[in-house]
């Protein structure tokens, strides 16, 4: 019997460069040249002008958890062996959200407001994600 496969994000057209950083350890954001904003996940066109004059930038990958949740009870024969399972949006200092993890941190040990800097998960040849551990 096979074990079940943890779910991935499949890189695509808008994320392709996010991911291909995360490969080289670098935290990239989009912001729209037109109006300033920072908008995460990518996407073709500004959520809040709607323009595609959009660039890439270098994060510092610093924020907070904005809010959590923790799963203790597998949704798939994946999530067993790595409960209790830990969600962090954090919110960069950029504004953006980013939905992750949090490593290095017993998930009862989480709150609202905990500094927390971004690290990087190798998790294939093709896919490292961002993670996030908190800042001493």
């Amino acid at each position: 019997m096979t074990s079940a496969q943890f779910p991935l994000p499949v890189p695509n057209l808008d994320n392709q460069e996010f991911f291909d950083r995360c490969r080289e350890h670098q935290l990239v954001l989009r912001r729209c040249r037109s109006c300033a904003l920072f908008s995460h996940p990518p996407r073709p066109n500004c959520p809040n002008c709607t323009s595609d004059n959009l660039e890439w930038v270098n994060s510092e990958g610093r924020g907070t958890v904005y809010t959590f949740t923790i799963t203790r009870q597998p949704v798939s024969r994946a999530f067993e062996g790595r409960l209790p399972w830990a969600v962090v949006d954090v919110e960069l200092e950029e504004g953006v959200h980013l939905i992750s993890n949090l490593v290095d941190c017993d998930p009862e040990e989480i709150e609202i407001g905990m500094a927390v800097e971004v690290v990087f998960e190798e998790v294939n040849a093709e896919i490292t994600l961002p993670k996030f551990k908190r800042v001493s």
